[in-house]
């Protein structure tokens, strides 16, 4: 119990520091799909991850008091996850503008926005985007 304590904290950690730079992420996301050195396949994924947000039809219907949504976060951060490790860390250095401590959180941590999801749902979702579990 107390490490799916640790584990959702973590995940608010993230969440947090993705919503402060939030204008820095997106002008950040904004580059790096427009740079020919990341991947076309990642930068369809998280096209596709975000298409499945918008949509109504889910997994995990959203009317579900917050659970609903942990899907959709968990999908974006997983495919984010995806985008930002095979970009490369040179490439991301030369598109993030502010601290890169707070970078480095980020990459390595998208993938726990999800971490409140059960399991056997988790793994699906992982299969869905192509990541490893």
């Amino acid at each position: 119990m107390a490490f799916l304590r640790r584990r959702r904290r973590g995940a608010l950690r993230i969440a947090a520091a993705l919503v402060l730079y939030l204008p820095d992420f997106l002008r950040l996301l904004y580059r790096l799909l427009r740079d020919p050195r990341v991947p076309r396949l990642d930068k369809a994924l998280l096209g596709l991850v975000v298409a499945y947000i918008l949509l109504p039809a889910d997994l995990l219907p959203d009317f579900l008091a917050g659970v609903g949504y942990v899907d959709d976060l968990f999908l974006l951060g997983a495919a984010l996850d995806r985008l930002l490790e095979h970009a490369g860390p040179r490439v991301l250095r030369q598109h993030w503008d502010a601290d890169p401590a707070v970078l480095h959180l980020l990459v390595g941590g998208l993938h726990q926005l999800g971490s409140v999801l059960p399991g056997r749902i988790r793994r699906r979702l992982v299969r869905l985007v192509g990541r490893r579990a």
